[in-house]
C-alpha cells in the first residue's frame, strides 16, 4: 500500500470514530447544547450588562463586545477540553469502547485523531451559538466573523489534544481537576477574556503571551470587532504546535496504557 492509500485509509477509520461519537451525541444534543451553550452565555449577558456599566470602554469598545469575543473562545476551550477529558476518559476506560475498537483494524492512532476531530466538532458547535447569539445582540462588527468558525474548529483540535494528553495519565475524574485548575483557570483569566492583558505586568505578559488561548482570541477579537487581525500566521502556528505535539504525546501515551 502506498503512501497515499495509508494516509486515506487513515483519515478513513478516523472519520469513523468521528461519526460514532457524532451519533451518540445526536441522541443527547439537548442537555449536551444547554451545558456547552448556557454557561458561556450567562458570562456574557451577567458579565457583559452586569460590569459593564460600571467599566465602560475597553480598548475602545464597549465591555459588552469586549468580553463577547473571549467569552467565544473559552466556549471553544471548555467544549473540546470537556470532551477530551471526560467523554474521552468514559469511553477509554469506563465503559473500554476503545479496546472494542482495537479488536478491528482501527489503531490507536486512528482513535486519537478521530476523538480529535470530535471534540473540535463540539467547540465548532458550541462557538457557533454562540455567535449567533452574539449577532443578535448587536456585538458582531460584519460578515468578517464567519471566519471565527474555522479558528473555533483549529481552537478545539488545539485544546483536544491537550485535554486527551491530560486523559492519558488520569486514573479517574478527579484528575482532571488538576488540569483545569492548575492551567485552564489560570490561562482564562490571564489571557484576556475579561481585560486587556496590558494591565498586567510585563512578565506576566510574557507568560500570557505564551498560552494559546491568547493567540485565539487575538484572532477572534478583531474580527468580531472589525479590527486589523495581525501576526495571523504567528497565531495559527502556535495554536497548531501545541495541538500537534500534545496530539502526539497523547497518542503515544494511550498506545501505552492499552497496549500491553
Amino acid at each position: 500500500m502506498n503512501k497515499c492509500s495509508q494516509v486515506v485509509l487513515f483519515f478513513n477509520r478516523s472519520i469513523s470514530i468521528w461519526s460514532r461519537n457524532i451519533r451518540v451525541w445526536s441522541k443527547l444534543a439537548g442537555p449536551s447544547l444547554m451545558g456547552n451553550f448556557g454557561e458561556p452565555l450567562l458570562y456574557l449577558l451577567v458579565l457583559g450588562y452586569g460590569l459593564g456599566q460600571f467599566v465602560g470602554e475597553v480598548e475602545g469598545l464597549t465591555y459588552m463586545v469586549f468580553l463577547a469575543s473571549g467569552v467565544i473562545c473559552t466556549s471553544a476551550v471548555n467544549s473540546a477540553s470537556f470532551e477530551g477529558m471526560y467523554s474521552a476518559y468514559t469511553r477509554m476506560d469506563v465503559q473500554q469502547t476503545w479496546l472494542g475498537m482495537l479488536s478491528t483494524p482501527i489503531g490507536i492512532n486512528e482513535i486519537v485523531f478521530g476523538e480529535i476531530l470530535w471534540a473540535a466538532t463540539k467547540s465548532l458547535i458550541s462557538v457557533s451559538a454562540i455567535l449567533i447569539v452574539a449577532t443578535l445582540l448587536g456585538l458582531v462588527a460584519d460578515a468578517w466573523a464567519l471566519f471565527i468558525l474555522p479558528i473555533a474548529f483549529i481552537t478545539g483540535l488545539c485544546f483536544a489534544s491537550l485535554a486527551l494528553l491530560v486523559t492519558s495519565s488520569a486514573k479517574s475524574y478527579d484528575f482532571f481537576l488538576y488540569y483545569t485548575t492548575l492551567f485552564i483557570t489560570p490561562m482564562v483569566l490571564l489571557s484576556g477574556v475579561f481585560f486587556p492583558i496590558d494591565t498586567l505586568p510585563v512578565a506576566v505578559q510574557w507568560l500570557a503571551k505564551s498560552l494559546p488561548l491568547y493567540h485565539a482570541i487575538s484572532l477572534v477579537r478583531p474580527l468580531m470587532t472589525g479590527g486589523e487581525v495581525s501576526f495571523v500566521l504567528l497565531h495559527l502556528l502556535v495554536l497548531i504546535a501545541f495541538g500537534l505535539l500534545a496530539g502526539l504525546l497523547a497518542s503515544y501515551r494511550i498506545k501505552k496504557r492499552l497496549i500491553k
